[in-house]
């Protein structure tokens, strides 16, 4: 990763329309400040239809969490910043070799870094 890239990427993929991601995205920009070593985004499917259509979110909010160009995390999550913040502790905790396992122990998450690799969906919307 380029060195001005933060090492992590935690994005929540929410919608406008949705009072539970109203209400919880003022914490979740809040929680950005006790990690800078990642970047978050608040992604709108709707608005952002070209980048995530195809990742199929049913349920709000769903989070995706990556650490450079590995996906650790994706799917629905609880609307609780504490339920956040210690997910985002313990891949912190991780060295980078137990995070590439953690992202490969099992076939979903396999699929997770080719479908659901957020990084390279904003590089390639970029070009």
């Amino acid at each position: 990763m380029n060195a001005d890239t933060p090492e992590f990427l935690v994005a929540c993929l929410c919608a406008a329309w949705c009072g539970t991601c109203r209400d919880y995205q003022p914490g979740f920009h809040a929680l950005a400040a006790r990690f800078p070593a990642a970047r978050f985004l608040w992604i709108d499917v709707e608005d952002d239809a070209d980048l995530v259509d195809d990742y199929d979110v049913e349920n709000f909010p769903t989070l995706l969490i990556q650490r450079d160009d590995t996906v650790l995390f994706f799917g629905t999550m609880l609307p609780h910043l504490d339920l956040l913040q210690r997910t985002l502790e313990s891949f912190h905790a991780q060295t980078p070799e137990e995070s590439r396992l953690h992202a490969h122990a099992d076939p979903l998450r396999r699929r997770w870094q080719t479908e659901r690799n957020l990084r390279r969906a904003l590089a390639a919307r970029n070009t």
